[in-house]
């Protein structure tokens, strides 16, 4: 029998400049590997913010542009705070009350990715 882990997404991206401002500088991910076939070819990298994992790819056909990733916090107000008080300049998130049970934040990438943080009330 098998064990199933967590998935990791693996979203498109087109800058990697803008993409490691958004997710290492704004979000606070950390970088966990990043990859190359050559220099000056496209960057294919992992980010981890504790125990969840995303891939970045800059690689044509990894990913479909414009793709939703829902990510679980203990706190998605405190988060939201955190961020704000980065003074991002492209992203000012707020958190809805969702009538399903869950309070979300939703960040769209430089790529056009949207990233919905949400807890569960």
């Amino acid at each position: 029998m098998n064990d199933f882990h967590a998935s990791v997404p693996i979203l498109r991206s087109y800058n990697e400049d803008a993409a490691r401002a958004f997710y290492i500088d704004f979000l606070a991910f950390e970088v966990t590997f990043e990859h190359r076939f050559e220099p000056d070819t496209p960057l294919y990298f992992g980010i981890r913010k504790r125990a969840w994992e995303l891939h970045v790819s800059e690689h044509h056909g990894d990913a479909t542009p414009g793709s939703t990733v829902r990510i679980d916090v203990s706190d998605v107000h405190a988060y939201c705070a955190e961020l704000n008080a980065k003074s991002y300049k492209n992203a000012r998130p707020g958190v809805q009350h969702q009538t399903w049970g869950y309070d979300d934040m939703s960040i769209s990438d430089p790529a056009g990715n949207k990233l919905i943080f949400g807890t569960r009330y």
